[in-house]
């Protein structure tokens, strides 16, 4: 998931696209939406991933990866003739679609194995998913120093290794619950927020300080050595579970020659099994209005045709197409408002650091008010919306200085949107058609930045360029890329924007309105039972045949038979 994330660089590599094949803001802006759109629809990924294991859906991303961002480094660098527009649409769309495959192999895979924690696991990956934008950026300064057009290459065949060298790993289990579970997760939490810690810092020295080939080197081996320390946790958490197992072990072992007496129960005459009638096979649309209890496993036309998930997707739609129109504009915004180059970096690794922080905070903190205060996740969802607003309103009055504190709000506010989204997606359909669902409700990302982005921004942006260029007698030739300069370049089209996240935030308070009941309840019951339940399996596997077992039959207590119902009262309590 470190490097899941390169649809988050678009911001530094946007301007090479637009000055080595002409294009203007509305055709880049073309580009991002496709780009997102390939990130965020994965219907078929999680179709795929309802019928394979999770190699296959990690084993097409990485294909799909690869093919994507080469494909537009020979573009860039010239080495194929100029493609179409259609065409580079089609490659960056290819490119970015292996995230999804990525999300959908890992992430999802991850979230049925630990149901009960599924906020801090969401939290965790996706926080990981988000910081890969600076991790990458260290790696690529490692590699090839300052040229940015070798980035593509980079984000076209690393993360396809590393999905390709971890896939045996990545694997449904039958997973027992620990005590000290919670414990290891908040382990990862803490390796995380060091490294996370550790880009902060180092951004912001590479950015005040001059740093050499060497130095970028030695940066990029220390994430390289964070990234890898979980699974020290790892190693150490299985020697734990060896070892009490054991100990188990060899403490039943001592009572082999013990002799172990057990009272069979007395045998009660079963009664006859009723068979109800056989039913007709039904249509799967004959039941899609009715679906049912909020957190039962939905069919996935249930899902889709429910208010809750329709108004979770409008919710989405307006909230995370304004942060991300935000994000991917980040490169030409700092621009047009005259900061230099070196600071549009550092924006960039800004939003990807706090992106990370966004996740991991609503993953942990929405499980904490969750268990300890019931408090509903479509409400800390709301509150995220409504912060979001203040980041599009101080950019769109270009207030001096102020891109830093947007970046971070912007970076905040998108990454801590979708553990919120993805946990409520799961809690309120089920886990059973979890994989098609969840790449559903990331859908809505594309649709809200289509909207926002190419219809509004692009639109406004261009608008602005061609105004100032008539101001100077000029006029645009075929393929000249367009610039705009000043305030108003992205003004009118970020108060849009901010209009738009209001009317998400109202939606998004519906939902808490609808759903209030449902989150008073204990909504994590079933799986307790569930893994109770497997805990038991567990312990019988582990127990030796040591000990030897002599059965002492019990007198049987004759029971009086009831005309009506076969049994006495006291059996009956029993059902």
């Amino acid at each position: 998931m470190s490097v899941a994330g390169a649809t988050y660089l678009f911001g530094l590599y946007s301007g090479d696209i637009k000055s080595s094949l002409g294009y203007d803001q509305t055709t880049l802006n073309l580009l991002s939406f496709f780009k997102d759109l390939g990130g965020n629809i994965g219907i078929v990924s999680g179709l795929i991933n309802e019928v394979t294991p999770p190699w296959v859906v990690l084993t097409i991303g990485a294909i799909s990866n690869f093919v994507g961002y080469f494909m537009i480094w020979l573009a860039v660098t010239g080495r194929t003739k100029k493609p179409q527009v259609w065409q580079m649409c089609l490659y960056i769309c290819a490119g970015a679609n292996s995230q999804s495959f990525a999300n959908t192999g890992a992430l999802v895979t991850c979230v049925k194995n630990f149901p009960e924690s599924r906020g801090v696991v969401l939290g965790l990956l996706k926080g990981f998913v988000g910081l890969s934008g600076a991790i990458i950026t260290q790696l690529f300064r490692a590699f090839y120093g300052h040229e940015n057009k070798s980035l593509i290459l980079l984000i076209s065949f690393l993360p396809a290794i590393i999905s390709l060298t971890f896939l045996k790993t990545i694997r449904i289990m039958k997973v027992v619950r620990q005590p000290n579970e919670t414990k290891v997760f908040y382990k990862f939490l803490y390796i995380s927020l060091g490294l996370a810690g550790f880009l902060m810092v180092i951004i912001i020295l590479q950015n005040t300080l001059r740093f050499n080939r060497f130095e970028f080197i030695w940066c990029a081996c220390i994430v390289t050595i964070l990234l890898f320390a979980p699974i020290f946790v790892v190693i150490k958490q299985e020697f734990n579970l060896w070892k009490t197992v054991k100990l188990l072990s060899n403490e039943n072992s001592d009572t082999k020659d013990s002799k172990v007496v057990i009272e069979c129960p007395p045998e009660i005459k079963e009664p006859a099994t009723v068979h109800p009638p056989e039913m007709k096979p039904t249509s799967c649309f004959e039941n899609v209005l009715k679906p049912p209890e909020r957190g039962d496993d939905y069919t996935i036309f249930q899902a889709l045709f429910s208010v809750d998930m329709l108004t979770l997707f409008a919710a989405t739609t307006f909230g995370v197409g304004g942060t991300l129109t935000a994000i991917d504009n980040l490169g030409q915004i700092g621009n047009s408002l005259g900061y230099p180059k070196e600071s549009i970096t550092t924006f960039v690794s800004l939003v990807s650091i706090w992106n990370y922080l966004g996740r991991v905070f609503s993953g942990f903190v929405s499980e904490i008010l969750l268990k300890k205060y019931k408090f509903p996740r479509p409400l800390m969802l709301t509150f995220v919306l409504l912060v979001s607003c203040v980041g599009h309103l101080l950019i769109a009055f270009g207030v001096p200085n102020s891109l830093y504190i947007s970046s971070v709000i912007m970076g905040f506010c998108f990454g801590a949107q979708w553990p919120l989204i993805f946990a409520i997606i799961s809690e309120l359909f089920g886990l059973k058609y979890y994989s098609t669902l969840y790449n559903f409700g990331a859908g809505a990302s594309p649709v809200g930045a289509y909207v926002l982005n190419v219809r509004v921004a692009g639109q406004f942006y261009d608008k602005e360029a061609l105004k100032q260029m008539a101001a100077k007698g000029l006029a645009r030739a075929d393929g000249q890329d367009l610039t705009c300069t000043g305030v108003e370049c992205y003004k009118m089209a970020f108060l849009i924007i901010t209009a738009a996240t209001l009317f998400g935030c109202f939606v998004s308070f519906i939902l808490v309105i609808r759903t209030r009941k449902f989150y008073r309840g204990d909504i994590y019951k079933k799986f307790r039972e569930a893994g109770v339940v497997a805990g038991a399996e567990m312990e019988s596997y582990t127990l030796p045949l040591g000990p030897t077992v002599t059965p002492v039959p019990t007198p049987v207590t004759p029971v009086k038979e009831d005309r009506e119902t076969g049994w006495d009262g006291a059996v009956n309590e029993r059902h």
